[in-house]
């Protein structure tokens, strides 16, 4: 079992492990801008650091409802020559831990299921490590 360095987040109310080479940072999210006609896994576009990234709202991608409060921090990711904001409820922490196969024993549903790459144990506790290329609209076909 190897060990990575894990961003620990919450979202659509589960604790998620994202690995760190997902990660280019951590920003609190300002205005979001609404893209007409964009997908409803799109919240809009944000200026950041100036750049503009798209804000990809996580929980509908992974087919749950969106939140009546849209989350104000996000995870900056970079995937097919773009940078994307991925919305998520909070930051919890960010250590080594060893991260194990998902095997047959373990219930997944929906879009987890898509997005679950293993399992991470922090101090007893099993949680879904995801890969964000698998939440993207568009990315997630690649994945």
């Amino acid at each position: 079992m190897s060990e990575r360095l894990f961003l620990i987040a919450r979202i659509a109310g589960r604790t998620i492990a994202i690995d760190s080479d997902q990660v280019e940072s951590v920003v609190d999210i300002g205005a979001i801008t609404p893209v007409p006609r964009a997908s409803a896994s799109v919240r809009g576009l944000a200026a950041l650091r100036s750049r503009v990234v798209t804000v990809i709202d996580t929980s509908v991608c992974l087919g749950f409802p969106p939140p009546e409060t849209p989350p104000g921090r996000a995870v900056i990711t970079y995937g097919d020559g773009h940078h994307y904001a991925v919305l998520v409820e909070a930051l919890e922490d960010i250590a080594v831990y060893p991260v194990a196969p998902l095997s047959g024993g373990i219930s997944i549903e929906g879009g987890w299921a898509r997005a679950g790459c293993g399992v991470v144990d922090r101090d007893g506790d099993p949680v879904l490590a995801i890969d964000l290329r698998a939440i993207l609209p568009g990315l997630a076909l690649a994945a």
